[in-house]
């Protein structure tokens, strides 16, 4: 496969995750808001999309309309839903022999859409809706992908992109929400307000999955527990780092060499594989959570090295 279409495959695949993993964070932080007279969840989101700096610039005194507006629809800000269901398409587009029509028609539709929503709506957005909307067409593209691609190279590389890009977002989202909204003089392991650990589960999709395996109240260390260390849920880390080991291995037997990518991504499943969430707690979550950020960073680069650049 040429390392071009390897490429947008892959990309296609991020932008697609990126959108839903925006909406979930938005939906669950615009809930906390209702029940909170404080504005720290809402101005958290930008930092767990390292978009902090860019907001507080464009917007000096914003509201939470303003960052709503900002990752939702602004496509000036390429981290945005908007942006992203754009580049997608741009990606399955270039490659639409490889795609098919199913994930195609499904994509294409979304973006057109997309486009009319955004002619009609002004300033009068219901966000709520909006993000409800994102969610479903970011499944049913992701869905289309998982229930109709052969399982070839092609396949392969949507799902290193979408599992990456899933991985990076539980991360940062277990990060940013559990240090930004402990309050001052709460340890870290300690109680923190149900409402937000609910919020926090929220953004993955996993409250009531969380209520399925513990049976009890919501504390710290199982959501992170949960979000890190759960093989059977999807969107934690190690359950996406075994899927990139799997998806590497077959793209390694398919070229009949393994590279860097592969030794890293084997490295990194191994060390989720055999951690304790106890461990990890001594040790420092935040430390723990940066750590994996930065090495699934290098992974991703590693991929774009071996397979992306020609």
């Amino acid at each position: 496969m040429l390392s071009s279409t390897a490429k947008n495959l892959y990309w296609m695949a991020r932008y697609i995750q990126r959108a839903e993993n925006t909406a979930r964070v938005l939906e669950a932080t615009n809930r906390m808001a209702l029940l909170s007279n404080s504005d720290r969840e809402w101005r958290s989101v930008p930092l767990i999309y390292g978009l902090d700096a860019d907001f507080a610039e464009r917007h000096p005194s914003p509201t939470m309309r303003d960052m709503l507006h900002y990752l939702t629809i602004d496509e000036a800000n390429p981290s945005s839903v908007a942006s992203c269901f754009r580049a997608a398409r741009n990606n399955a587009r270039d490659e639409r022999n490889n795609l098919t029509i199913d994930l195609w028609e499904s994509l294409n539709g979304t973006w057109l859409e997309l486009q009319g929503m955004m002619r009609g709506i002004g300033d009068g957005i219901d966000f709520r809706q909006f993000l409800d909307w994102t969610k479903k067409q970011a499944v049913m593209a992701t869905g289309a992908a998982q229930s109709t691609l052969l399982r070839d190279d092609a396949y392969n590389f949507v799902m290193l992109g979408l599992q990456v890009e899933r991985a990076d977002n539980t991360a940062r989202i277990l990060d940013v929400k559990y240090h930004i909204l402990l309050p001052k003089g709460e340890r870290v392991g300690g109680s923190l307000d149900y409402y937000q650990w609910a919020e926090v589960l929220s953004c993955i999709g996993a409250y009531r999955t969380y209520r399925r395996v513990y049976s009890s109240k919501i504390e710290p260390w199982r959501v992170a527990e949960l979000m890190i260390l759960r093989h059977d849920l999807p969107r934690s880390l190690l359950f996406c780092l075994g899927q990139v080991d799997r998806n590497l291995g077959e793209l390694a037997e398919l070229y009949g060499a393994r590279g860097e990518a592969t030794r890293l991504a084997g490295k990194l499943y191994s060390k989720l594989r055999y951690a304790r969430i106890d461990t990890i707690f001594q040790d420092g979550l935040h430390e723990y959570l940066s750590d994996f950020i930065r090495g699934n960073a290098r992974l991703s680069e590693e991929i774009s090295r071996q397979f992306l650049m020609g």
